[in-house]
């Protein structure tokens, strides 16, 4: 994906289309004249999303209805990337989190959350390469997190999930360059999606300032993407956050974050 390229008759595939960043990738990568697949759960939604998207661009969208934590899922949005009209970009954007920590959490939740933060993006990410290598053209951006960098959110295996999104696609960026393709990690910090609410976590005690805006979030991220970024953080808050995850002693963050939702007390407490 190059900035000199025209994006007229290309085709981004977006997860987690109908809300938050996702929903930002898709109005501004329509405003800039891609044509659209649009990934969602609810089938209601999507196409109301979709038919206005159309409308207001002039541009061609699909809609493929799946559960990205289910094997007909992934397996639905995975034929769309092998077959069809061909896919220039791929948005790995639908994940989740809990709201309780991990001592009080169960094994069906949890492996959800690594089905659809992690295999998904694994699948996505694998079905999609093979024809935009072949082709020689094409990008992925996956959708990560600041959390990534360290462990900021005691008792959440939120972060580790996306500490593997990160990883993976720098390993995989590398392997693929030299046939014209770009893997992106996209990792923002707070951002207001209606994520938080929509996972029941209680996100009233941070201050204002701390938030960005998901379109600004995306912006920053398709102007990385032109610049041939690994890893985009966007925002300098988050870019000086991200330096200090990777540089201060463990020890120090262990006594820097501590998060009520992560505790366990001890029984009888």
């Amino acid at each position: 994906m190059t900035a000199d390229r025209p994006a007229r008759g290309r085709r981004a595939l977006i997860t987690g289309a109908t809300a938050g960043i996702g929903e930002s990738f898709a109005r501004q990568l329509a405003a800039e004249g891609w044509d659209l697949v649009l990934v969602a759960r609810d089938a209601g939604r999507l196409d109301t999303a979709a038919a206005e998207t159309a409308d207001r661009y002039g541009i061609r969208v699909e809609t493929v209805p799946a559960d990205l934590s289910t094997d007909d899922g992934c397996a639905r949005v995975e034929r769309r990337l092998t077959a069809g009209d061909p896919v220039h970009l791929l948005v790995n954007n639908a994940g989740t989190s809990l709201s309780r920590p991990f001592l009080r959490s169960t094994v069906a939740d949890e492996t959800q959350l690594l089905r659809l933060n992690v295999h998904a993006v694994l699948r996505l990410t694998l079905a999609a390469l093979g024809p935009m290598t072949t082709r020689g053209d094409g990008a992925v951006i996956n959708v990560s997190s600041v959390a990534g960098f360290g462990p900021v959110m005691p008792g959440s295996t939120y972060p580790a999930s996306k500490a593997w999104v990160t990883s993976f696609s720098e390993s995989i960026g590398q392997s693929v360059r030299a046939s014209g393709v770009h893997v992106m990690a996209l990792c923002p910090g707070y951002t207001r999606t209606g994520y938080h609410e929509r996972a029941g976590i209680d996100m009233s005690a941070m201050p204002g300032w701390i938030w960005l805006r998901a379109d600004d979030v995306v912006a920053e991220a398709l102007r990385d993407l032109r610049k041939g970024k690994t890893v985009s953080v966007p925002d300098w808050k988050y870019k000086l956050a991200v330096a200090s995850l990777r540089h201060v002693p463990r020890r120090l963050l262990r006594s820097a974050f501590r998060d009520r939702r992560g505790r366990v007390d001890p029984p009888g407490r």
